[in-house]
Formats: structure tokens, C-alpha cells, sequence
């Protein structure tokens, strides 16, 4: 396929971008939080990734390629904006907690499921957008720790490291806010 893009086939580049387009949705979904800024962001990774295939050495998948260019491009982004990408913020102390739905038949454990999925993702919203990145990459993608940690440029303890701290947190700010034997 990079041979195909190099000789200027758009179809080619047409795939590569269908083939990695969940990537860096979950890299830009979750390092960048203006969705029109996200739309854009998009389209400068994929550009600078037709501009610069050449330059792919094959030592790694073409997606984790694409996911680097990805992952730099999100990080110049906050750079550029003097955003954090780790600090401690997002944390709910309004203290308030929340009545999960009873389990009493199957409709409702379909939405009590559903709703634990909405808990999940708001609290995964709140984290950093690194360990978003890293949780969603590990997750959602299910990249290896040796994947992302050449998408991030992390070395791979660091990566482990830093997905376990956002698990913990992620747990931490869920039992803030929910009584701990309804989860």
C-alpha cells in the first residue's frame, strides 16, 4: 500500500485512511476537546502523512506510523496552546453520589449497563488527555504497551506506569461520586 500511495494512488491513501481512521479518532478524541478543532487536527495528520510517506522506514505497522504523526500532531496542538497534557484536574468534588437503576429483569440490567457505560466514559472524560489517550489506546484499540509506547514516544515501563495511574484515578473519581457496592 505505501507503494501505491508513493506512486500517487489516491484509492491507496483512500484505505490508509480507512484502515487508521479509529486510531486517530481515539487519539484526537481524547487529546483534543474542541470537536472543531478535532476535525481540523484530523485533517493536518493525514495530510502530513501523504506529504511524508516516503519517509516510513517500515519498521513498524503503517498504523502506528500514522498513529505517531497522530500523537505528535495532538501534542503540538496543547503545546501551541500552553494546554496541559498532565495535571491534576477533572475531578468532581461535588461530593454528590448517584442511585444505580435496580437489576430486576433483563430490560433493566440492559440499562443499567448502559448506564455504567455513560458513568465510565464521563469519568474517562475527566482524566488528563494523556492517560485518556493511553487508556483508550490500550483499551479501545487494543495496541500493545509496545505499540503505544512507539506511537508516544514513551518508553514502554513509563506507558504501563501511566495506564495503571489512570486506572487507579479513573476508579478513584468513579467511587467519589457512586456508592461502592452498586458498581
Amino acid at each position: 500500500m505505501v507503494n501505491a500511495v508513493l506512486r500517487g494512488d489516491r484509492h491507496a491513501f483512500g484505505m490508509l485512511i480507512k484502515q487508521t481512521e479509529g486510531l486517530v479518532a481515539q487519539i484526537t478524541f481524547k487529546m483534543i476537546s474542541s470537536p472543531g478543532d478535532r476535525k481540523d487536527i484530523a485533517q493536518d495528520i493525514y495530510l502530513k502523512a501523504f506529504k511524508n510517506i516516503g519517509g516510513f522506514k517500515f519498521k513498524s505497522k503503517l498504523s502506528t506510523w500514522v498513529g505517531q504523526i497522530a500523537y505528535n500532531t495532538c501534542l503540538h496542538y496543547l503545546e501551541k496552546r500552553r494546554l496541559v497534557l498532565l495535571e491534576n484536574y477533572g475531578t468532581n468534588d461535588e461530593g454528590d453520589e448517584h442511585q444505580l437503576p435496580d437489576e430486576s429483569d433483563n430490560a433493566e440490567a440492559l440499562l443499567s449497563q448502559q448506564y455504567l457505560k455513560t458513568v465510565l466514559n464521563k469519568k474517562l472524560d475527566q482524566l488528563q488527555p494523556l492517560y485518556k489517550t493511553l487508556i483508550s489506546l490500550y483499551h479501545q484499540e487494543e495496541l500493545s504497551y509496545a505499540e503505544i509506547a512507539e506511537i508516544t514516544a514513551l518508553p514502554e515501563g513509563t506507558v504501563k506506569n501511566y495506564i495503571f495511574r489512570a486506572r487507579k484515578q479513573l476508579r478513584e473519581n468513579i467511587l467519589k461520586n457512586y456508592k461502592r457496592d452498586e458498581l
